[in-house]
């Protein structure tokens, strides 16, 4: 079964790119991370590179258990906790992450913030993350449908993120699920989700002839779509099981 992947960042229409996207590959087995840095509290950009790496390094470098998602989530966290205090930064240095490890013909995912990750079946969303944020609780209490999420006037404000005043925050971590029964992951911040409709990333998976392709489509839609906006920096890393 082979593992083919793009990976995709972009500025936007903001000063400085506070995503950082990261690949880690042992031997067959992958770690896909994508980070989200929180530009409101500033020195997002250096929090979302910090947790990429510290999740990505801990793959390359150490044995990867059934735990490793979660012990990397809380190693990140422990690495952005002792930066913080070495450079007396209180409310700043904050970011969302998200990360799918494939090994042993399995995948599994992890996440903090609204940052998502989307599997695709038969070219149709079969699942995606939940948000930590205040939309995403409005929809879970069925105060607000999940097509009203994007628009939102709360919506870039999180329930969990990394680097907040409560020192250890749990990841959300998926069940092992065999590689066989997944056709394509979608990593992406929200400046990426946040312009491009679920059935535009389905039409667009079952046009395309490669994985670049389908990055490239959904790419277009985004920023035709953002071209009056004031585009957040948007990014994603797209997977196909083959």
């Amino acid at each position: 079964m082979a593992v083919q992947y793009e990976i995709f960042t972009n500025i936007g229409k903001r000063q400085v790119n506070e995503d950082n996207v990261c690949v880690a590959k042992k031997d067959d087995s992958y770690c896909f991370t994508l980070a989200d840095g929180l530009g409101g509290h500033g020195k997002g950009e250096v929090a979302s590179q910090m947790v990429a790496q510290s999740i990505c390094g801990k793959f390359k470098n150490e044995e990867i258990t059934e735990k490793f998602l979660k012990d990397a989530y809380v190693e990140a966290q422990e690495k952005l906790a002792r930066e913080k205090k070495q450079r007396h930064e209180t409310t700043s240095m904050m970011t969302t992450a998200v990360s799918l490890v494939i090994r042993d013909n399995t995948a599994k995912w992890a996440h903090i913030g609204d940052s998502r990750l989307y599997l695709f079946r038969k070219n149709k969303v079969v699942l995606r993350t939940i948000d930590h944020s205040v939309p995403q609780m409005l929809v879970l209490s069925k105060e607000l449908r999940e097509r009203k999420i994007r628009n939102h006037p709360d919506r870039n404000k999180l329930t969990k993120a990394f680097g907040s005043t409560k020192r250890i925050i749990e990841c959300t971590e998926s069940k092992s699920m065999p590689l066989d029964s997944c056709q394509s992951f979608l990593l992406c911040s929200d400046g990426f989700w946040e312009l491009i409709y679920e059935r535009e990333m389905c039409r667009t998976l079952k046009k395309s002839k490669s994985v670049s392709e389908w990055v490239d489509q959904m790419v277009e839609i985004i920023v035709r779509r953002g071209k009056d906006r004031d585009m957040d920096n948007f990014s994603a890393i797209a997977v196909w099981i083959k």
